[in-house]
């Protein structure tokens, strides 16, 4: 009884361990098939299919990240099991760009513990979880394709009308100025300059002027031309010719041939917008009056050294760097340093009309040390209103006074490199309000202008004509207003008549009657002992 226990004993031990010994198996089997699912690429084959990766346009990005982001997608192995597929994607909303790439270091114990916790984690299977799985995905998604992702809003954005910063300027008073810079299109034959915007800028709001390509907008006669904004290159004709340097277009016609007009309307604007670029840039004209041209070539060659298009008869499309259309123009004969562009002044204009017409270096005049030498004064004598009626007296009253007296009446025609020299030899210039004084930008530094006014009460103008430039100009500024017997107008409407009498009611009526009586049809007979006072001032300063 006691050996059958025995027995019995040992083959209960024996069972037991039999059965312990399956349970062990079972449990180890089961197990690895588990770890195996979950971390495949330690445990199982790798697939020689390639999982695509599904990104939003990714085709259309072109960015390096996206593509870069793209191949390493396609160059990882990638289990077969459906049940990592699930898995993967409840890992992902965990995963940063950082540890994306610690899963790569698969021997590593991080790997591994990332693994177990995983495991331990239950799936959900709720909606809301999928709504906040999207959110993280959002979030912790690697920039490249994070970027990548934006790409259809971006689209979205660009089907919207982008305003470009306005090229044209249309505020001032006195001109229309537009300036582009990137590329500039001028097809002279149609009036029209073209602007294309940079290509950075994607779908921009086309815009369009017309200006008056001069300093005078107001007068309706000058030349208009087209200035348009394209979409971009796709709407631009092809270019003909390519410039290496900018263009400014601008008009001739207005009020040109009168010298002070001239100046005041063409020449100091132009100075103002293309002194800049020191050369470097070609003049486009429209309204060309080649008399004109070849009267200023001096002044036109000094600011440009390209040839002059004729802005109406040319039939090619020029493309240009940067293009100004219009000319700047701050006040009659006169530039504000203060106002764009650049901060010239009236006294860097002279210099640049010196410098121009090759005349001696700008020395200050002073008699202080030449007591016997006279001073050179030139009189100018208009030839049709405002004339002198006695000139000869005059000059012989300038002589007696302590002046050498140089009378001239200068020419529409007049050869400027010439009377720039003639004018550079006086110590000053005299001579009835006109478009004559405007020669004084031949003048040296500390030289004299003698301003004689009409009647009428146009000292306004004489001021704001000639005054205030001489004085930028760094020349001394006398005037002298004539009195009703000075006047041919005394005789011709008597001494109670309007005109004489009350000259602001002439004033009243606006510019034609005053430009008419007073600016066109009065001569001066000067008082040569009333003036001589002013003549004597004159003369004191040049001898300090």
């Amino acid at each position: 009884m006691k050996s059958f226990a025995q027995s019995l004993s040992k083959s209960h031990v024996g069972a037991g361990l039999l059965t312990g010994f399956f349970l062990v198996l079972l449990t180890y089997f089961s197990m690895s098939e588990q770890f195996a699912i979950r971390v495949p690429n330690l445990f199982s084959q790798p697939s020689t299919e390639h999982e695509v990766v599904s990104i939003p346009s990714a085709q259309d990005v072109g960015l390096k990240d996206a593509v870069e982001e793209i191949k390493a997608s396609h160059n990882e192995t990638e289990p077969k099991s459906e049940n990592f597929k699930k898995e993967e994607e409840i890992k992902e909303e965990k995963k940063t760009p950082e540890s994306l790439d610690n899963t790569k270091q698969l021997g590593s114990k991080d790997a591994v513990e990332e693994t177990k916790a995983s495991r331990d984690e239950p799936e959900p299977k709720s909606k809301n979880f999928k709504k906040e799985k999207e959110v993280k995905e959002e979030k912790k998604t690697p920039k490249s394709l994070e970027n990548t992702q934006q790409l259809g809003k971006g689209k979205e954005k660009s089907n919207q009308p982008v305003k470009l910063k306005p090229i044209c300027n249309t505020t001032n008073p006195r001109c229309d100025v537009c300036d582009m810079t990137g590329d500039a299109r001028i097809l002279g034959s149609n009036s029209t300059v073209l602007y294309v915007p940079p290509p950075e800028i994607t779908n921009p709001e086309p815009q369009e002027w017309k200006i008056r390509v001069q300093s005078r907008k107001y007068l309706s006669w000058i030349k208009s031309v087209t200035i348009k904004s394209l979409r971009g290159p796709f709407e631009a004709p092809p270019c003909t010719v390519r410039h290496n340097v900018p263009a400014v277009v601008f008009a001739l016609g207005g009020l040109i041939g009168n010298t002070w007009h001239d100046f005041s309307d063409v020449i100091v604007p132009l100075y103002l917008t293309s002194r800049q670029f020191n050369g470097e840039v070609q003049f486009v004209i429209t309204d060309l009056a080649p008399w004109w041209v070849k009267k200023y070539s001096v002044i036109l060659k000094k600011l440009s050294r390209y040839e002059i298009i004729d802005f109406d008869s040319d039939k090619e499309i020029r493309c240009y760097p940067r293009a100004v259309v219009g000319l700047w123009s701050h006040r009659d004969f006169g530039i504000l340093p203060d106002s764009p562009p650049e901060g010239y002044t009236m006294l860097d204009f002279r210099s640049f009309m010196r410098e121009a017409y090759s005349l001696p270096k700008d020395v200050p005049i002073s008699y202080r040390d030449k007591p016997e030498k006279k001073p050179r004064l030139m009189l100018i004598n208009r030839g049709k209103t405002r004339r002198w009626m006695n000139v000869e007296e005059i000059a012989k009253s300038v002589e007696e006074l302590g002046f050498e007296a140089v009378v001239v009446e200068p020419k529409m025609d007049v050869n400027l490199t010439e009377f720039a020299k003639v004018v550079d030899s006086c110590d000053g210039v005299m001579g009835v309000h006109g478009a004559g004084l405007t020669n004084i930008v031949f003048l040296r530094t500390n030289a004299t202008l003698l301003q004689v006014v009409p009647y009428g009460k146009l000292e306004f103008m004489a001021e704001g004509f000639f005054g205030w430039a001489a004085r930028e100009m760094k020349l001394r500024y006398f005037e002298y207003t004539i009195s009703a017997e000075e006047s041919s107008l005394l005789e011709k409407y008597g001494r109670d008549h309007p005109v004489i009498k009350d000259p602001d009611s002439i004033h009243r009526g606006g510019w034609q009657p005053v430009g008419e009586i007073y600016m066109f049809n009065q001569d001066v007979k000067l008082n040569v002992a009333r003036f001589a006072p002013t003549l004597l001032k004159a003369l004191a300063l040049l001898r300090e």
